[in-house]
């Protein structure tokens, strides 16, 4: 029954309802893993899509353009071309409700919280290369081979440009203003927000960038756009530096042919040069102002109507400025992406240098364990731990056999004074700790030795009291060298150390 417009105005929003509903609940969930977290923010992301596009049709309606909306409205009221009969308006709809039943007798009730509850268990198609790992590493391989083969790059590895491709303002502005820096700079701020995207698609990029082109554009205003600081600057001072190609990196017109006739002739047009000719005529009248100023050049290079740079220079200052603007642009949204997806950088360059040690059965297995090692964290938080009994945990993680916990004595509990009350559980442990760090350092600070004298002594008091009775002992019976300390002569006689000395005195030994 949603032929009427009002049945599907009513039907819409019932839709956005229960979608709300069902993110609340879906954002009540705590994903256990990461892959878990990004299906969630993916599927709010494609509730919000769907709610956005039936607001959008539900405003259509309600403007109500072609008077629908108003027409059936007045019909449900009885008004008709005659007049007003409410009567025939019920009895109308009735017999057309009842027309609906008698074609589709066996339609039931279709319960809509089924079909929005296996909405919550959906697994998003989200496309991931190999080298992304599913959204956990960036995969630059492409943009590397255009940076290392060009003017503007070096011939360095993957893992160095991964610290540099985030910063084109250590790239002199000369080089940035040709045609093949700015293609790179296009494919590398689309591959970006392309995975921004993917990896966080609940973040709004419309918003992020609509800050980063107002702060750019008040910097660029001001000349203070890093990389770009003196560009604005130079071109006032020299228009005729600034064509559409920069002959400074071309050393002959074959390299200059290279570039296309379009370029060439783009950049003759902004000169006021002639446009027509072969491409080889093209380069060649191009190539001439590279030695030669435009103010020297003979007058049948230049166009019919042009007199000179003057009458386009300012044209073509505007338009270069404009494009170098559009590509400095490009460079702060890339910056501002880089700043978010810093950690995603830091962990690719952490696997680059990992996987430059490893063959590739050995990261085909580390990729198989860390599937595995993920299934297995989300099997064990689904199974909550049961341990009535408070037991300790094992060695596995889990509670330890009962029978296990009173062979051992783990209830009886045992204080030790000199460990700072320290409690330890069982008898094995008391009598082990009188070795261990704890015990030893507090009968250091007691100034006392800890010897086998001290076992099963806690209190600081007895402690103190026996090492007094040990120190009273030793100075009765201590040991007195001088009568005591034997000594041995040539024949193999035996004295004490106070006969011997003695007798060493008296010259008879």
């Amino acid at each position: 029954m949603s032929s009427t417009l009002l049945e599907v105005t009513r039907a819409a929003h019932e839709d956005v309802e229960r979608l709300e509903r069902l993110i609340v609940k879906d954002l009540q969930n705590d994903p256990p893993t990461a892959r878990d977290r990004l299906y969630q923010s993916h599927r709010v992301r494609n509730n919000i899509d769907t709610i956005i596009s039936t607001t959008e049709k539900l405003v259509e309606i309600y403007e109500d353009k072609d008077n629908a909306r108003k027409d059936e409205i007045a019909a449900l009221g009885g008004q008709t071309a005659t007049g007003i009969n409410v009567f025939s308006a019920f009895y109308d709809r009735l017999k057309e409700i009842r027309e609906y039943h008698r074609k589709h007798p066996a339609a039931r009730v279709v319960d809509a919280n089924e079909e929005y509850e296996a909405l919550l268990k959906e697994e998003p198609v989200i496309e991931f290369s190999g080298e992304e790992a599913f959204g956990r590493y960036l995969d630059l391989h492409e943009l590397f081979n255009q940076y290392i083969n060009s003017k503007f790059g070096a011939k360095i590895e993957y893992s160095a440009y991964l610290d540099v491709f985030s910063q084109p303002h250590n790239i002199p502005w000369k080089l940035k203003s040709t045609s093949q820096y700015r293609e790179y700079m296009e494919s590398l701020l689309e591959y970006l927000i392309y995975f921004f995207q993917r990896t966080e698609p609940l973040q709004d990029l419309d918003r992020i960038f609509s800050k980063v082109e107002a702060e750019f554009e008040e910097q660029w205003a001001n000349g203070q756009v890093q990389g770009w600081e003196k560009q604005g600057r130079e071109n006032e001072d020299d228009p005729a530096q600034h064509t559409m190609i920069d002959l400074d990196y071309y050393g002959t017109v074959e390299e200059l042919v290279e570039v296309g006739p379009e370029k060439l002739k783009e950049a003759l047009a902004a000169l006021g040069l002639k446009t027509g000719g072969t491409v080889q005529q093209r380069a060649e009248r191009l190539f001439l102002t590279k030695l030669t100023p435009l103010e020297k050049l003979d007058k049948k290079h230049f166009a019919k109507g042009s007199h000179g740079p003057r009458q386009n220079g300012s044209s073509a200052v505007s338009q270069d400025i404009n494009s170098l603007k559009h590509v400095a642009l490009m460079e702060a949204k890339m910056k501002k992406l880089c700043d978010l997806l810093s950690k995603t950088i830091e962990q690719t360059k952490e696997n680059v240098v990992k996987k430059q040690a490893l063959t590739y059965e050995e990261m085909e297995q580390e990729r198989e364990e860390e599937e595995t090692q993920v299934d297995t964290e989300s099997d064990d938080e689904d199974q909550q731990i049961y341990n009535p009994l408070k037991l300790p945990m094992g060695w596995d993680g889990k509670p330890i056999p009962y029978w296990l916990y009173k062979l051992h004595g783990l209830g009886q509990e045992f204080k030790c004074e000199i460990c700072g009350n320290y409690s330890y559980w069982g008898r094995r442990a008391f009598e082990r700790h009188f070795k261990e760090w704890r015990h030893q350092h507090g009968m250091r600070c007691l100034g006392i030795p800890n010897t086998k004298n001290f076992n099963e002594i806690t209190n600081i008091q007895e402690a103190q009291e026996l090492w007094e009775k040990i120190r009273e002992r030793q100075g009765v019976n201590k040991w007195r060298p001088d009568l005591e300390e034997e000594y041995e002569d040539k024949e193999g006689n035996i004295y004490n150390k106070k006969t011997y000395t003695d007798l060493q005195r008296q010259g008879l030994i």
